[in-house]
């Protein structure tokens, strides 16, 4: 059984909250809060496996409740911003959830809460999708499908192998919100998936027939960082 508590100021959402858990045989939820000082009150003096929790908060917000109880439960983000997952998850965050709440997705991030505490997984450093803004909207990349990203002036392009998106953000933004040891930096205007590196000479990689030139690391060291 999974110990849950909700945190958000809007009394509507917790009332979504606590509907779902209803329907989930697995969830207990054991208290809800409308403030986040109330929240920490309550988890430092009771055990909790899982925190709802919202990330606009007045006082004490929920990226800054999040950093103070990251090692002792796991945490959803829950937030109507869909640029706030991008905080969330470099938090380490289990899940997030946009409002309105779905059911089905509310239990499937119940479910991988699930089976992070019976296995002992810990929360991932980073996640495992990027998002991005392509026009107007907030669009998910899965990183697995991520060969390069390519700087054009002030846009990168995120190239996988079915299609790309152009968004405005910058390579070093970029580089920030990938994973350690997955992407790596080898031009100026380039960002490359190790794993998807099919050839290696001495000046450029090539990746799904793309040419990729290398200039801020040596064909040498991205050997050794390949053979890691």
């Amino acid at each position: 059984m999974i110990r849950a508590i909700a945190v958000d100021d809007e009394p509507v959402a917790l009332d979504v909250i606590r509907s779902h858990c209803e329907k989930i045989p697995f969830v207990d939820l054991v208290a809800t809060f409308l403030s986040s000082t109330e929240a920490f009150h309550y988890i430092k003096t009771n055990p909790v496996d899982l925190i709802f929790m919202d990330i606009s908060m007045p006082g004490l917000s929920g990226l800054e409740l999040s950093e103070m109880v990251k090692n002792i439960a796991q945490i959803v983000f829950v937030t109507a911003y869909p640029e706030h997952a991008l905080k969330g998850f470099e938090l380490a965050a289990t899940d997030y959830l946009l409002k309105p709440i779905n059911y089905s997705r509310f239990l499937k991030a119940c479910q991988l809460a699930e089976s992070r505490k019976l296995t002992g997984t810990p929360q991932s450093p980073k996640a495992e999708i990027l998002f991005v803004k392509d026009g107007f909207d907030w669009v998910a990349v899965q990183l697995n499908e991520l060969l390069y990203i390519r700087g054009e002036d002030n846009y990168a392009r995120l190239v996988m192998k079915e299609k790309s998106i152009l968004t405005r953000m910058t390579l070093t933004e970029l580089q920030s919100r990938l994973p350690d040891g997955q992407f790596l930096r080898v031009h100026k205007s380039f960002i490359v998936a190790l794993s998807k590196i099919e050839k290696l000479e001495k000046h450029q990689v090539t990746i799904a027939e793309a040419k990729i030139p290398l200039s801020m690391i040596s064909a040498d060291a991205l050997l050794k960082k390949l053979n890691e």
